[in-house]
């Protein structure tokens, strides 16, 4: 069994797709498959359903949208398990891509906690490597699998920045450079990003470009936010200046 959530919902077993076409048995399929090997409560699963206005045969209807998932897992009963008040998607780890996905960015982080820049950054590559879009982006979301969608988004984000910096140790600032400049556009409020473009800018003999990326981070935060960079990111200008 292989289901993948990072990016388009994709269930195959011996190479076949085997997941549900219809929406509500994916958005089951797809809680159960990011909480695989824990029990998924009756309750929780109605929440990510129908919020909160589930109908008076909530419970029953749930039980038949399991049952299609069972049906399409061609598994019976083996695969998705039935525990007091609720369910288990029963199989290994390491058939969930952002399980495997999440054991790589820890062992990145590993890494980079010994000062192995170069492991660090072949790890997060490996784990970004296996995005391929928007998590569960065909799947509609209700507000329990909103909050798993959103930690898996902020945690790829974190990856990356932390697969930036493992880079940028490494002396390979002009590799990424084109990254930063469609990140920090992207995330114009956020400090560490343009940190990092500012520093690859810096090391790449463009300071000029370095001290506009400072100017409009300070601008978007003063205008959205009301709020002065960082000291850190202050302190990162003034050596920039300095420098030049």
């Amino acid at each position: 069994m292989e289901i993948d959530v990072l990016g388009p919902l994709v269930a195959e077993l011996d190479g076949c797709p085997v997941a549900p076409s219809a929406a509500k048995p994916r958005q089951v399929l797809a809680l159960l498959a990011i909480r695989a090997g824990q029990v998924v409560p009756g309750a929780t699963l109605i929440d990510e359903l129908w919020d909160d206005r589930p109908p008076p045969s909530a419970r029953a209807t749930l039980q038949t949208y399991v049952m299609q998932v069972r049906k399409h897992l061609a598994t019976g009963k083996a695969a998705v398990a039935t525990r007091l008040n609720g369910y288990l998607l029963d199989v290994a780890p390491e058939c969930v891509d952002a399980n495997r996905y999440e054991r790589l960015v820890r062992a990145g982080a590993a890494a980079a906690d010994q000062d192995d820049p170069a492991t660090a950054a072949r790890l997060y590559r490996d784990a970004l490597d296996m995005w391929r879009g928007p998590a569960l982006v065909d799947v509609p979301v209700g507000p329990v699998l909103a909050i798993e969608v959103t930690r898996l988004e902020e945690g790829r984000l974190a990856a990356l920045e932390a697969r930036i910096d493992a880079e940028l140790r490494l002396g390979r600032h002009l590799a990424v450079l084109g990254d930063l400049a469609a990140l920090s556009a992207s995330h114009p409020t956020h400090e560490n990003l343009t940190a990092q473009y500012m520093t690859a800018l810096s090391l790449a003999g463009r300071p000029r470009q370095a001290l506009d990326a400072f100017r409009r981070l300070r601008a978007t935060l003063v205008d959205e936010l009301g709020m002065e960079p960082s000291a850190r990111v202050q302190h990162l200008h003034r050596e920039i200046l300095q420098a030049g």
